[in-house]
């Protein structure tokens, strides 16, 4: 039997799943700074959940991996953390309003392959419910100003709001029950270009080929944002989205409006946006997200409004980007960030060992007491930044020897001297 992974699915060893996890810990962190809390949800859910009305859309139930229990009850992996975000707030209607969450799990697509898009991969979501105003969305709008100066990530914010967008394309003269099929296609603009939208416009939407370039030519105007407002006002006239674009244009000063921006998911009501690389073969979004106020009462069936806006960022096309910007020899191979080597002192190693680790070091020792010369020799492939050798010589003078690998630096230090030194910078 040829051993082989599932297609578009990964392993990770340590260097990569480090790099990952330093990442996922900058959203956490950032995340809980402005005041969003944790909330899990399982992997899978039932059918009715996924595909009800105001969820993903047509196009994503395509991508949707099914199956059967041993009941005969429809199951499916989620596809994102939104709509099972949804069913929760729809089961526990006692929550405090404004809500604000977060979630980082595993989400699957059964779609097309690519560098930064794979079948099983994580989303990182942050989501707010119960606020109808702009203020929900600068808050997201700058956490992911943050998240990304803190990964050292040059990006662009790209905004919309689809309640403008669906009145440029019905304007344009697309029949209205052709505005969902027309919006999936244009939002495959930075994908497949200009000329490949158009055919499909024309070839399989149907759309007249002058109502599509006069469509093609609203949605890609130029300008600053203040001149694509106003070239998109004089096409539609009044419409509320500009005054929700406007109020987070005048907080947020780093957004690019794109009027064609369009987020295939069909449950999007309002603001949209999605995060790319300035610079760089990643063409997939970093993070993208909007508002979607109609998903969670749909769930409920209340009559209630529960106005809802959220933005995932996607752990996988942000590793992929990193390694771009990232210099790989400074990418760490291991979590350990002291190792301690035994030169014929195995029982008190040890011992030493149980120390640093109880003041909540990293720590690391070989098991199999090799020489000195091979110890340093891994530890300097590892990164591993300190190395203590224990010895009878230097037992007998009650010290140990601190190597800093980075520097070459020695030092012969008490365990306690050493102790302190390693936690006050090491330990945070």
């Amino acid at each position: 039997m040829e051993l082989k992974r599932a297609k578009g699915t990964r392993d990770f060893l340590p260097e990569e799943k480090i790099t990952r996890n330093n990442v996922v810990d900058i959203l956490r962190k950032t995340f809980e700074k402005y005041g969003f809390n944790p909330l899990e949800t399982p992997s899978l859910e039932r059918m009715d959940v996924l595909s009800s009305k105001y969820a993903g859309g047509a196009e994503i139930m395509k991508e949707t991996f099914t199956l059967k229990d041993q009941g005969g009850r429809d199951l499916g992996l989620r596809y994102d953390l939104t709509v099972p975000f949804a069913r929760v707030i729809a089961m526990n209607k006692g929550l405090r309003m404004p809500y604000k969450r977060y979630a980082i799990g595993r989400v699957f697509r059964d779609g097309p392959l690519k560098l930064g898009r794979y079948r099983e991969f994580w989303q990182c979501d942050v989501d707010v419910v119960g606020c109808k105003t702009f203020v929900a969305e600068t808050e997201l709008l700058n956490i992911v100003k943050e998240v990304f100066d803190k990964i050292g990530m040059d990006i662009v914010v790209k905004v919309n709001d689809r309640r403008l967008l669906d009145v440029i394309i019905e304007k344009s003269g697309v029949d209205k029950e052709k505005i969902n099929e027309v919006i999936l296609v244009i939002d495959k603009l930075d994908k497949i270009g200009i000329e490949a939208v158009k055919k499909e416009l024309v070839d399989s939407v149907g759309i007249d080929k002058t109502v599509s370039d006069k469509l093609l030519e609203i949605v890609l105007c130029k300008g600053s944002n203040q001149d694509k407002l106003k070239i998109i006002s004089s096409f539609i006239g009044e419409n509320e989205g500009f005054d929700n674009l406007n109020n987070i244009f005048n907080e947020i000063d780093f957004l690019e409006f794109s009027p064609s921006l369009a987020r295939g998911l069909s449950y999007y009501t309002g603001t949209v946006f999605e995060v790319f690389m300035k610079k760089g073969s990643i063409r997939s979004s970093l993070s993208a997200g909007g508002r979607y106020d109609e998903l969670i009462g749909d769930l409920v069936g209340d009559g209630k409004e529960y106005p809802s806006v959220g933005i995932s960022f996607g752990l996988d096309v942000i590793n992929e980007a990193l390694k771009l910007v990232k210099n790989e020899e400074a990418v760490k191979k291991t979590v350990v960030d002291t190792y301690v080597v035994s030169i014929g002192c195995s029982e008190e190693t040890r011992k030493i060992v149980q120390k640093f680790r109880e003041g909540d070091l990293k720590v690391d020792f070989d098991l199999l007491e090799r020489g000195v010369s091979k110890n340093l020799d891994f530890a300097s492939k590892a990164g591993i930044k300190y190395v203590v050798l224990v010895g009878k010589k230097e037992l007998e003078a009650k010290k140990i020897t601190l190597k800093n690998m980075f520097s070459g630096e020695e030092q012969m230090l008490t365990i306690n001297e050493c102790f302190k030194l390693l936690t006050s910078e090491l330990v945070h």
